[in-house]
């Protein structure tokens, strides 16, 4: 009698198994680009069939908006949580800026830049971009109401000051495919200062917090 036992291969429910496609697609995406979020590879990944990636998702667009929308959601969960522990949202917002700083924020500043070209040609990632801009607005701009709120932050209007905050960072993270060594500290803290200026902080009230909260997590400046 043989001695060989088979084992019952164990059937992912929909719902896993979708996401197990999106989170390998993101870490492709995250890793080598969008461009190489393709049915094939992502089944190559996952060791199945590619009519199994094409089964979840029949166009590939959707498959790479999925990638890049899972990818930007869980960076903003890293990097600004809807549910923040303890802490005023000066020291937040100081973790949250000491945060987009260093070599650990360039491969998603990579995969924004790639997004946003790809966006040009495509409709559905177009959208996906737009969704995630958004979801990164709103997720700053109540941090920064709640600070208007609590006497700790004065700008006339927390939306454009969101905004403002916003263009810097991409402004620094365009940057990200340079690996420009030497940038001088007044352009590597631009968003540092142009959020204390902008919501009337005195000048280092957040850098020395941000000092403060990437040394303490080992984030580079």
């Amino acid at each position: 009698m043989s001695s060989i036992v088979h084992r019952k291969r164990i059937r992912k429910s929909p719902g896993d198994r979708r996401l197990e496609i999106v989170e390998a697609a993101a870490a492709v995406a995250l890793g080598e680009g969008l461009e190489c979020v393709t049915l094939r590879r992502i089944a190559d990944e996952l060791a199945v069939r590619p009519g199994l990636i094409s089964h979840y998702f029949p166009v590939v667009e959707d498959l790479v908006a999925e990638a890049f929308g899972s990818a930007a959601d869980a960076e903003l969960d890293v990097l600004l949580p809807a549910e923040r522990p303890e802490g005023t949202p000066t020291q937040h917002l100081a973790r949250f800026l000491a945060r987009t700083s260093g070599d650990a924020y360039d491969g998603i500043s990579r995969l924004w830049i790639n997004a946003r070209h790809l966006s040009r040609y495509r409709p559905v990632l177009r959208d996906r971009v737009a969704a995630q801009e958004a979801a990164w607005r709103g997720r700053l701009e109540g941090l920064l109401r709640q600070g208007v709120e609590g006497k700790e932050f004065r700008t006339e209007d927390p939306h454009v000051t969101t905004i403002q905050i916003l263009v810097v960072l991409d402004g620094l993270g365009a940057h990200a495919n340079t690996a420009i060594s030497d940038c001088p500290a007044a352009v590597t803290r631009m968003a540092l200062l142009t959020a204390e200026r902008e919501l009337g902080l005195p000048s280092g009230a957040l850098s020395r917090q941000a000092d403060e909260s990437a040394g303490a997590s080992g984030t580079p400046n």
